[in-house]
């Protein structure tokens, strides 16, 4: 089996809150030596599979996903290839996810500031998740980060950790290590789905955090200014 080290959340110029184009991320995750990115924008998914066809350039694997604004929280949805419509309850979502031949992680979920679904579903409905992400490197205290981990360990589920990175340089702060049978999608999403992980990861700066926010709350209001002419 090849243990591969992946990105598993980060966001390009094509999310609201992104900054940069799918060559950054991807010459970012090569240069720190990543095996697999998943580009995962907020309910778009065009930015994502074009980082598919290019990954192979940078010696990568391209995983296809998107994050997935559910009526209860945030989804990522990770191997699928088409856009998972946004505002479905959590339930639908992760049928919706699985229907399309993909797997559902849920990320940051005791971050109700984040869009947690925590804030919305109960821990019972959680645990019909595919996995659980209990390290994302945007953290402030790293309470909510101890809590999924907790969670995830209590329920026995599957564990992956992102970046959440929605500037290039932030690509690879947080790692997932995948014991896969062979370094191709499918591998890592039965990889992931059976718990054959390990995660590691280190904080974004505050002051990037920050900055990426900032621009995030930026991009909104230039999109809203805009569609008013």
């Amino acid at each position: 089996m090849d243990v591969l080290a992946a990105e598993l959340h980060s966001h390009s110029e094509l999310s609201h809150d992104g900054r940069d184009p799918i060559d950054l991320l991807l010459g970012q995750a090569q240069a720190v030596g990543l095996d697999a990115l998943a580009v995962t924008d907020h309910d778009e998914i065009d930015a994502s599979l074009a980082a598919v066809e290019k990954a192979a350039e940078y010696d990568l694997i391209g995983i296809p996903g998107l994050e997935v604004s559910t009526a209860d929280g945030h989804v990522l949805a990770l191997g699928v290839r088409e856009r998972v419509p946004a505002g479905l309850s959590f339930s639908d979502t992760l049928d919706h996810i699985r229907g399309l031949g993909g797997i559902a992680v849920v990320p940051h979920p005791f971050q109700e500031s984040r869009s947690g679904v925590l804030e919305n579903i109960s821990q019972a409905e959680l645990t019909e998740a595919d996995a659980i992400e209990v390290y994302n490197s945007r953290l402030l205290t790293g309470r909510s980060n101890r809590q999924a981990k907790r969670f995830a360990q209590r329920n026995g589920l599957p564990m992956t950790a992102g970046s959440d990175a929605h500037i290039s340089e932030m690509v690879g702060q947080a790692v997932t290590r995948i014991d896969a049978a062979e370094p191709t999608v499918q591998a890592i999403l039965d990889a992931i789905r059976g718990g054959h992980t390990t995660v590691e990861g280190k904080r974004t700066p505050w002051r990037i955090s920050f900055r990426q926010a900032a621009g995030g709350v930026r991009r909104r209001i230039e999109s809203r200014v805009g569609g008013m002419f």
